[in-house]
């Protein structure tokens, strides 16, 4: 899959001067909040603000919307209207592993909300750009059932993803394909999300995409980690504790019922099948 479709590479003019953005919003998860790139003074910085810097946006122009916990669905109906009213020029987008967790999956359902928030955005004169996503269990192991069970849904999202990004000829930022994103420094301790190196490595991602789109990147991003806290093994070990554990056994309580079906599918398949009548019988 191709980062800038060809249709949107064609309605750029080449000859145009790059445009400047003065307004940037963040809509999405927790990987849009920041989580993973943690401030000194407290807080998160992340990817938005990293955007942000690399564009030149002013502080007054950024706007992140995004929450711990949203889902496609939160993005519509919750995070969009304060986007459009903040008249981006650009907006960056990471949303839909919450949805890959939960047992009322739906990829047509998700395709159905992306496109609108899509649409909307477009229509607003705002270039948007979303992610799809990279094999999770290539940095977070999982028993087979679950990791299979996964890697389905997050097929069925970036399925998703690519049916919109073709339909409304966006760029999209492709995760398996960001150089770094299987490394472990680019994983915070709970690998699920980035930590201050994997939101540099987005950041860079997204940004070199607005260039290919026109827009002027006066500040590349840098991937030498700086500005964020230091983190250390008792930082880890209380955050998987305090967060991550009840965080994973949360969701994956929604995703064990799936993970049991493709199971049972398995043991039946994989097992032997029983001797054709005729043949039992020469043996009684």
């Amino acid at each position: 899959m191709t980062l800038v479709s060809e249709e949107f590479t064609q309605a750029l003019d080449p000859s145009d001067p790059p445009r400047l953005a003065r307004r940037l919003v963040v809509l999405g998860d927790s990987t849009a909040v920041g989580l993973g790139d943690p401030l000194p003074g407290g807080g998160w910085r992340g990817v938005g603000p990293l955007v942000a810097d690399a564009l030149g946006v002013p502080a007054a122009g950024y706007l992140n919307c995004s929450f711990t916990g949203a889902r496609m669905r939160c993005v519509r109906t919750e995070q969009l209207p304060a986007a459009l009213a903040h008249r981006p020029e650009v907006a960056v987008l990471v949303v839909g592993m919450n949805d890959t967790l939960r047992s009322d999956f739906d990829a047509a359902e998700l395709a159905a909300d992306l496109d609108h928030v899509v649409t909307e955005l477009t229509a607003a004169g705002t270039t948007v750009i979303p992610v799809r996503f990279h094999d999770h269990g290539k940095v977070f192991r999982l028993p087979g059932s679950l990791y299979r069970a996964l890697k389905g849904r997050i097929d069925e999202l970036n399925g998703a993803i690519d049916e919109v990004v073709a339909r409304r000829a966006v760029p999209c930022l492709d995760l398996s394909v960001v150089p770094g994103a299987y490394e472990l420094s680019a994983w915070s301790v709970d690998r699920l999300h980035p930590s201050e190196l994997g939101h540099r490595l987005l950041a860079k991602g997204f940004t070199e995409l607005l260039a290919e789109a026109g827009f002027a990147v006066p500040s590349p991003v840098d991937l030498v980690c700086s500005g964020g806290r230091q983190t250390t093994a008792v930082h880890h070990v209380g955050w998987l504790v305090v967060k991550g554990i009840p965080w994973l056994w949360r969701r994956g309580r929604d995703l064990l019922p799936y993970a049991a079906g493709i199971m049972l599918r398995s043991a039946f398949r994989d097992a032997p099948a029983a001797p054709p009548l005729t043949e039992q019988r020469a043996h009684e």
